[in-house]
């Protein structure tokens, strides 16, 4: 069975929308694209590095997975392997591209029977529509998320309405010169409540 990790750029108030330019996802008059751009620095590039060497195939949404086609093909060099790696993406509006080694899906249905077959673990980057869906359904095993040091108080977010209790576990944690937390969080069972100090 294939894991699903969810990676993500978050604000401290949980935005997920646009931290890689002005023009990423201006939906919602949407004014701060690019918000991450400022805490880049070595370690995050080098915990990127990491991640994008693990053998994996790519889960999108079809918004980012458009941005993706339209950006990757020709940069390589940044992502090795990319364009070699499979690419699932969950569409009801287009079922083919030009971007090799694309695969398309209709449903819940087919993103949980991938999930069931053998093969490289399932790494989702933006999408957030399809990360609300998987968080919705407990199909996320694996969170690893980039908590950047600001408030937007505005914009997507990553954990909305339609998400399943579930308790997690800390598996990995790094802060970066720039404020940035890494956290790499496993999914753990159900939430245990208590009583504090009893």
């Amino acid at each position: 069975m294939r894991k699903i990790i969810v990676s993500s750029f978050i604000t401290l108030d949980g935005v997920m929308q646009a931290p890689g330019g002005p023009e990423e996802d201006t939906s919602g008059v949407f004014n701060f694209g690019g918000w991450s751009a400022p805490y880049f620095d070595e370690v995050v590039d080098k915990v990127l590095e990491e991640q994008q060497k693990k053998p994996a195939d790519l889960l999108l949404g079809r918004k980012t997975f458009e941005m993706f086609a339209a950006f990757w093909p020709e940069h390589e060099d940044i992502w090795p392997g990319i364009n070699d790696m499979t690419k699932y993406v969950l569409s009801n509006t287009i079922e083919e591209s030009d971007w090799k080694n694309s695969v398309f899906l209709k449903s819940l249905a087919d993103i949980e029977n991938l999930k069931k077959t053998e093969g490289s673990d399932l790494h989702v980057n933006g999408s957030g529509q399809l990360v609300q869906l998987l968080l919705k359904h407990d199909l996320v095993d694996e969170l690893w998320l980039l908590i950047h040091p600001l408030t937007l108080g505005t914009g997507k977010k990553l954990f909305r309405d339609g998400t399943i209790p579930a308790a997690l576990t800390l598996k990995e944690t790094l802060a970066t010169p720039t404020g940035v937390i890494i956290a790499n969080y496993i999914r753990a069972g159900e939430v245990k409540t208590g009583t504090m100090g009893g």
